[in-house]
């Protein structure tokens, strides 16, 4: 449910910047979402959807480039993509990691008429 929350603010920032443009029309809203964020698309699309009626951006087109969880370990400084139930580097075995992708959650852009 935390989905209507997220696509609500989403929605806010798109009309806001679509006035900002002097836009007639939203076509299309490219998002960025983390696959660690929970947020899942289809729901987006529907909550989207439903509050963008009768609004410059009723018809917008959503976009989702998900980003895979990817870690750096603190031992021996590579990268790597983090799996479900294995958090342990794969070169070295440690589990002193920092998360460097996956929780992005943003508007990439607006493309409006």
């Amino acid at each position: 449910m935390h989905e209507l929350a997220i696509t609500q603010s989403m929605f806010d920032l798109v009309m806001e910047q679509a006035r900002k443009a002097g836009a007639k029309r939203v076509g299309k809203v490219n998002l960025v979402i983390g696959e660690m964020t929970g947020v899942v698309g289809d729901c987006v699309q529907f909550y989207f959807n439903f509050i963008s009626r009768g609004t410059l951006a009723e018809g917008a087109t959503l976009s989702f480039m998900m980003v895979p969880p990817k870690a750096q370990c603190q031992r021996c400084d590579k990268l790597f993509e983090l799996k479900e139930f294995d958090w342990a580097c794969p070169f070295c075995g440690s589990n002193s990691l920092q998360i460097v992708a996956g929780k992005e959650l943003f508007v990439d852009s607006i493309e409006v008429e």
